[in-house]
């Protein structure tokens, strides 16, 4: 049986990643995740407002303390030395990826040109296997064209291209006009990887607090239909790898991605609910599946199911829309 595969160049032991989540924060927690058998592990971003902030807080305090980290200082541009934030987080970085042997993936949540590209270089410098860029932008104005937001996207992916050598990964939210489009403009700009989708975690309204807070739910595997369905017409037209993420639980819904074409599937939400040795459990099902289906190999199934190149990507969508209205209308389920 074998598992192992490739994403964005790098060897991994089999496909399953854990993406961004608490379970990075800590050394001990990228252990225990590689230790539970995941292929690589993302960690938590790195927020450019957030480091920001704590510069301006720290801006009164005193030297004391600034060598705390010195083998994570020297990777800094002048600019960032002395955010105790970046410290922090590429100590981390650093001590992660030399105390297991899968890749370790840094994340970026950058805002200004110029924080995209200096703190993407202090990864690398740290011991970065990949970065991902995970691009979060609200074009609250509405006078800010469609356009506009996708161009965005590329620029940042090309400063960071240019800065960084090794592989550069972004992480798409499912909102654009045209997704597909979207994809291919990426992958004709450098992207390594495309990873679809990123949960945008919207905020919501407290009407016994009269306030506004954060909402944080877990995925469910319903949440993985839309990422299948782009994956599957995306594979085969484009150079990037696929990364899917969201709505895992089961191993078959990691066996649904891979037939879909997804190169890697990621997860947070199964192992934040059953802990990081949840990826046993995973694996284990997906051996089981993979074996009782009679594959030797990821790579025979991966995109069995996907659209083939040569279809009119459209009309399979629109078909594969209107046979699922049909079920739904079905006596099944009931009129409407």
């Amino acid at each position: 049986m074998e598992l192992a595969t490739s994403y964005m160049g790098l060897a991994l032991r089999n496909p399953l990643v854990a993406s961004p989540s608490p379970l990075s924060k800590t050394v001990d927690g990228v252990r225990r995740l590689a230790d539970a058998g995941v292929g690589a592990v993302v960690l938590y971003s790195l927020f450019e407002e957030q480091l920001r902030r704590e510069a301006a807080l720290n801006e009164q305090l005193t030297d004391a303390g600034t060598e705390s980290f010195a083998e994570a200082l020297s990777y800094f541009p002048v600019t960032t030395a002395a955010e105790p934030g970046p410290r922090r987080y590429l100590s981390l970085l650093e001590r992660a990826a030399a105390s297991v042997e899968i890749p370790v993936i840094a994340s970026l949540n950058g805002v200004t040109p110029g924080g995209w590209t200096d703190y993407a270089r202090a990864m690398q410098d740290a011991g970065a296997a990949a970065i991902e860029l995970n691009i979060y932008y609200l074009p609250g104005d509405p006078r800010i064209s469609g356009r506009d937001v996708e161009q965005r996207h590329i620029d940042v992916l090309t400063r960071v291209k240019d800065a960084v050598s090794v592989p550069v990964a972004v992480k798409l939210g499912p909102y654009f006009s045209s997704t597909g489009e979207m994809a291919l403009a990426l992958d004709a700009a450098g992207a390594d990887g495309l990873v679809l989708f990123n949960r945008l975690l919207q905020p919501d309204i407290d009407p016994d607090t009269l306030s506004v807070g954060p909402a944080v739910e877990l995925s469910n595997p319903a949440e993985g239909r839309l990422a299948r369905t782009w994956i599957a017409l995306l594979h085969g037209r484009v150079r990037a790898s696929l990364a899917a993420t969201t709505g895992v639980e089961e191993p078959t819904d990691v066996a649904r991605y891979l037939l879909a074409g997804a190169d890697v599937v990621m997860t947070t939400s199964a192992l934040l609910r059953h802990g990081p040795g949840y990826a046993v459990v995973l694996l284990d099902g997906l051996r089981a599946w993979i074996e009782r289906k009679g594959f030797t190999s990821v790579d025979e199934l991966r995109g069995m199911l996907a659209v083939a190149p040569s279809a009119d990507e459209t009309a399979e969508a629109r078909a594969d829309y209107v046979s699922a209205l049909r079920e739904a209308n079905s006596s099944t389920y009931g009129p409407w």
